[in-house]
Order: C-alpha cells, then sequence, then structure tokens
C-alpha cells in the first residue's frame, strides 16, 4: 500500500539553492576535487564537509591551523572557478514547477553562495530567482549557523516557527533546526540529518495557500 501523503502547514518557505533547487554538483565536485587535491586532501571527505558551507568554512574546518585570512583568499578564487563553470548545472527534478507555484506566496532563497553565484546557477538552471535574497554577503556566519535562516524569516515578516525550509544537506538542515524552523529534506544526502520529512525530488511537493495565507505543503 502506498504511504499516505505527508502534509505540513506554513506562512512562509525558506529555500536552499544548491542540492534543493539546483544541481550543481558535478561543478561543485571538479572545483573541490582541485581544492583537495592542491592540499593533499581526500576529495570525497572534503564534499562531505563542502556542502551547505560557505568555502571559507569549509576550509577553516578541513584546515583548522590555517590563517583565516588565507582562507578568505583561497574562497575568493574557489568563487570566481565556481561562477565560471555551468557545464552540468540543471534544476532539481520538480523545481521549475515547485518554484512556479510559489509566485506571489512568501519565500525566500537562503543559500551559502554569494549573490553573483547565485543569479549565474538559478539562470544557468532556467529557474526564476525569488524577490527575497539572503546569500553569503548577508551573513556573519556559514550555515550550520541558523543567522541566514533566521534573517530570512525577518525579512519574510514572519517567526521562524511559521516557516519551513527546504533543505539537502547536513549543515543545511542543522542550521535551520538551530533557527526554530522545521525542514524538508531534498534529495538523497538528506535523508540521513534527520529532516522533519523528507522527498527524493520536488516532482512530488505541492503547494496550496488558503485565503488567510496559510500555506499546506503536500508530500505525495
Amino acid at each position: 500500500m502506498p504511504a499516505a501523503p505527508v502534509r505540513l502547514t506554513a506562512r512562509a518557505l525558506l529555500l536552499d539553492m544548491d542540492g534543493t533547487l539546483v544541481d550543481s554538483d558535478a561543478v561543485v565536485e571538479r572545483c573541490w576535487g582541485r581544492w583537495a587535491e592542491r592540499h593533499g586532501l581526500d576529495p570525497v571527505e572534503v564534499l562531505a564537509v563542502a556542502h551547505g558551507r560557505q568555502g571559507h568554512a569549509t576550509m577553516a574546518a578541513l584546515l583548522p591551523d590555517r590563517p583565516a585570512e588565507d582562507n578568505l583568499a583561497d574562497n575568493a578564487r574557489m568563487l570566481d572557478e565556481e561562477r565560471a563553470d555551468t557545464e552540468g548545472v540543471v534544476p532539481v527534478p520538480g523545481a521549475p514547477a515547485f518554484l512556479a507555484s510559489l509566485d506571489r506566496l512568501p519565500h525566500a532563497l537562503v543559500t551559502s553562495a554569494d549573490e553573483p553565484l547565485a543569479r549565474i546557477r538559478m539562470a544557468a538552471a532556467g529557474l526564476p530567482l525569488p524577490t527575497v535574497l539572503i546569500t553569503a554577503e548577508s551573513v556573519g556566519a556559514s550555515k550550520p549557523d541558523p543567522e541566514g535562516f533566521l534573517k530570512g524569516a525577518a525579512a519574510l515578516g514572519f517567526a521562524p516557527a511559521d516557516c519551513l525550509a527546504f533543505e539537502d544537506s547536513g549543515a543545511g538542515i542543522a542550521a535551520a533546526k538551530a533557527a526554530g524552523i522545521r525542514v524538508i529534506g531534498v534529495g538523497p544526502r538528506a535523508a540521513a540529518h534527520h529532516p522533519d520529512a523528507h522527498t527524493d525530488t520536488l516532482t512530488t511537493v505541492t503547494v496550496t495557500a488558503a485565503p488567510d495565507g496559510l500555506l499546506t505543503i503536500t508530500l505525495a
């Protein structure tokens, strides 16, 4: 017997980008694989840390004795590489229809990418950019710190408890939970990090709005 649909309600949605709306794994693996080789690290272990975090935060976790200014400079070079590489960047299955269903509903992008990279990747995937953007420039701390999600909720004018996040990474799920925000995990990475609900892709997700603005999110 098929599982019964999962339904959650919220007033606003907070959306991660990479791995949640945009499949940029090919670029991430290329850029971070090269970085891992330059530093004599295992690319698989590097990627396990990199997903969901700002680059300098990943570097600090993997090279704890390295000066912060070196990580920031290296992060700037990494961002240049990532902005220049859009080969293989595609929408996560279901993302176009999902975002179209959110038109005129309260939602924000909350990403560890900086704004130029967010614009490039969303465009490369053919996805509309939400009006409200919380990017690397918006925060002083990377996910798993909750700052980005708290700022996203505030920018939309809602309490964290009234929001629902969509995330794919352990760092992102931890950030949402630390902000007091329920989270739907998207894709294979998310399942191991105990989101409140999980979906393999966005193709199974529908969002409907009641006249009072309450959103019902259904996972088929």
